[in-house]
This record gives C-alpha cells, structure tokens and sequence, in this order.
C-alpha cells in the first residue's frame, strides 16, 4: 500500500510539471503614441464606442443592423464560433476514461484431429462445435502525466476565443464598409444634383447665346462651343445615375437583402466630420483590435500544441480493465456469479521506432509557434499604421476641403459675374462657359473631399477596434 501512494503521489508531481515553456505575447511591440496624433492627455479612443453612438444616422444605422443580422459573412463566422464551440467543450471529456460495451456470441468448430477438438472431447463438450457467449464492459484511460491532455484543452479553448474574435473583425469591417458605402450614396446624390443644376446653367447660357447669334452678335461657333459644354454636363447626368442604382445593390448586398432602393434621411452636406478625434495611446490596440486579440489566441494554441507534440515522445501511462459474464451454454451466460470474470492490466508505452517522426513533429510545432509570434507582430505593426494613416487623411483633407470650398465660393462668384458681363456685352462666351466648367468641376471635387473625410474617420474608427461593440 505504501509503494502504491508513493507512486501515485509521484505521477501527481509528474502531472504537474509542463514539458514545454511557453512563449509569452510580445507586449513591447506598439509606441508610446501614433504618428499624426494630435498631442493630449486624453486616453480615451473612439474605438470603444459603441457603433450606435458613433453612427447617429437612422438610416444607416437600420443599414448596419441589419447587416450585422443577415450578412452571409456574419453568419458563416457565427457558425464557425458553434463548431469550434462544440469542439471545445469535447475536450472536456479527454480525462474521462473511455468505457465500450461488447456482447458477442461465436460458434467455433475445431477439427476433430486438433488439439482443440481433442480438448473439447476430454472436458466433455463435444468436439463437432463450441460455442461462447460473452457480455462484457472494457475500460481504458491514459494519465495525464506530462500535461498533453490539458494542453490539447488549452489549445482548443484558444481556437474557440480566436473564433470570437474572427467574428468581431468581420464585424468592424462590415460596419465600417456599409458607412463608407452610405457615404459614397450621399456623394453621388450631391454630384447628381450639381450636374444637373450645372445642366441648367448651361442650358440658360445656349439660349443667351442663341438669341445673340440670331441677332449677329455672334458666330455660330460659340452656339456649338454652348451646344458642346451642355452636353458634358447632361452626360454626367446619367453617369451618376448608374453609379447610384450600383452603389444602392451594394450597399443592400452588405445588409443582406435583394438589390434595391435605399432611403437617405439626409444629405451629404448634414455630415459634420469632428473637430477633434481621439485616438487614445497605442496599446488599447492589444485589447481592442479583434485581429490582434486572434493573433494573440494563436500564440496561445502554438503554445499548447508544442506541448502536446513533446508530451508525445515520452512514455505514457494506460490502464486498461474488462469485466463481464462468459459461458460456453446460453442458459449459463447470466448464471452469477459463476460466469463473471475480470481483467485488470497497466502498462508503459514508450514510442521506440517512431520517436524521429514525434521529434520532427515537435520542431514543426516549436517552428510554428515561432510564426505565430511574427505574425501577432505583424498584425500590430499593420494596426498602427493604419490608425497613423487614418490620422493624416483626416488633417490633410481638412485641409483641402478648406481650400476647395474657398475655391468654390470665388467660383461661383467668377460665374455670377461672367453672367452679367456677357450679358451686357462686357464678357465673352468663352469666359461665361469656362467659368460654369470650372465651378462644376471644383463643387464635384468638394463633395468627393467631404466624402473621403467621412470616410477617414470610419477609417479610424475601425482601426481602433470599434465596431464589433
């Protein structure tokens, strides 16, 4: 009794101990702060809010939900949380012994001249056949002595978390696609009405020029020049038109439905982009960008599989049992307790010829685990410079709106005036129909500037992690 407590307090002490050192997550992969960041103390990021106070609009916010509902992207990776789920929870059962049940019955007719017809003769059976009857219980369980069952545990729980964690990236992308899809509409529906308030000036300006050619002021080459510059911005027309039914099929697609019309409860001009964006400090990434956080279960689940595979090449523990009834008679087969019996075994598996094979399979675990941890490496380096590249297309095209909507106001100013001195004779047409192509240029640049800044800051907020909250 005292050699077997000894020894199961030695397979306790062996169970205890880890075969492999795990590697930890890098924690000194981010800066202090992000390039562009406007310098304060505020630590706060936009990333934590929830989507719903981030995007206040109605309309896309009944856009994103339903996404969120019905996108066949989202319901692919909520079906691959079930399956890694049920695979996890599956390992639980590792530890339990695995028990089968048998009932058999089998007739064996020995040769009259052999050694078991011979045998059957002498104990009186008969040696024309035999027959056995047999119901019995068998059990197995290897101890979890170098920890290879915890670690296929943990490795699975790893996978399970970094499934979570996939479906959250597809979430703040998904949220951060159907916003720019949203604003990309409103951009054409501004476009299409600057086109056609541009096709109306035009219009006005032929029928000015009409009426001078038919009075001898003009040559009929400033009507085709007229003619010419209406049709450019009647051509734009329908170019936004389609370009509106293709980015509305779009954005339905996103939030899973068929293609069709999209409501807009506001307009372009009704985006305020703001003032300020805070950004926080560079290591709420770890925590906050699902893609990091997936990287992050990977090193864990390398960690656990490197593990398992050198668990793998030292000797194991199994403990094997059957009982159960046998008889050579039917009637005799549940006769108890003269037909029990029982097996109890214990062995020692030590791999011998395949130990090169086990060995190579841990050098590729330990290989893979080394990738896993670029790769984490990887992913932070790609979150920060995307928050960094976010920062500066929002001050830059500050910057440019500025400048364009200075543009814009000279413009239409430059147009009005064209008008009047054409009107009066002070102006030529050649100066009125380029100052209506200048201004129609320089407004559908403004609202592809007030698109871009919009999405700019979707842009960061996505790569802050926000959206999958």
């Amino acid at each position: 009794m005292k050699t077997y407590i000894n020894g199961l307090l030695l397979l306790l002490l062996l169970s205890a101990c880890k075969v492999s050192k795990d590697i930890q997550t890098p924690k000194n992969v981010v800066p202090d702060t992000f390039r562009n960041a406007t310098h304060t103390a505020d630590t706060t990021s936009i990333g934590d809010m929830q989507w719903k106070n981030f995007f206040a609009d109605a309309t896309l916010q009944n856009l994103i939900d339903s996404a969120i509902e019905r996108n066949y992207d989202m319901q692919l990776a909520v079906k691959n949380i079930e399956a890694s789920r049920l695979l996890f929870h599956q390992t639980k059962w590792n530890n339990v012994p695995q028990v089968d049940a048998t009932v058999q019955a089998t007739i064996n007719r020995p040769s009259n001249n052999s050694l078991n017809g011979l045998s059957l003769s002498s104990f009186g059976v008969g040696s024309s056949a035999a027959d056995d009857y047999t119901s019995y219980l068998s059990l197995s369980w290897e101890a979890d002595i170098w920890g290879k069952i915890r670690s296929k545990s943990k490795a699975a729980l790893a996978e399970y978390l970094s499934t979570i964690e996939a479906k959250k990236a597809v979430q703040t992308t998904l949220v951060n696609n159907v916003a720019q899809g949203y604003y990309n509409l409103l951009m054409l529906d501004e476009q299409l009405k600057i086109a056609q308030s541009n096709a109306r000036l035009n219009d006005s300006t032929l029928r000015i020029i009409k009426l001078q050619y038919n009075s001898g002021q003009v040559t009929l080459l400033a009507v085709q020049q007229a003619e010419a510059q209406l049709l450019t911005a009647q051509s734009l027309v329908p170019q936004f038109e389609q370009n509106i039914k293709i980015q509305e099929d779009a954005l339905s697609i996103l939030a899973g439905r068929l293609p069709g019309d999209i409501s807009r409860s506001a307009t372009l001009d009704q985006f305020e982009v703001p003032a300020t964006v805070s950004s926080g400090i560079p290591s709420s990434l770890l925590a906050n960008r699902p893609d990091v956080k997936s990287a992050e279960y990977a090193i864990q689940e390398a960690n656990a599989n490197v593990n398992v595979n050198k668990a793998a090449m030292y000797p194991a523990l199994r403990i094997t049992a059957s009982g159960g009834t046998d008889a050579f008679r039917a009637s005799d087969w549940f006769n108890i307790p003269s037909s029990l019996f029982g097996i109890v075994a214990g062995s020692v598996v030590q791999p011998l010829l395949d130990h090169k094979e086990l060995q190579t399979q841990y050098r590729v675990a330990e290989v893979n685990r080394d990738k896993s941890v670029i790769q984490f490496k990887q992913s932070v380096l790609n979150a920060v410079g995307e928050v960094s590249d976010a920062l500066v297309k929002i001050d830059k095209l500050k910057q440019q709106q500025a400048i364009v909507q200075t543009q814009v106001n000279t413009l239409n100013k430059a147009t009005q005036n064209a008008n009047l001195l054409f009107q009066n004779g002070m102006a030529t047409y050649l100066e009125v129909i380029t100052a209506q192509s200048n201004v129609l240029q320089s407004q559908l640049q403004l609202a592809t500037i007030k698109r871009d800044e919009l999405s700019a800051v979707s842009d960061l907020y996505r790569s802050l992690g926000g959206g999958w909250r």
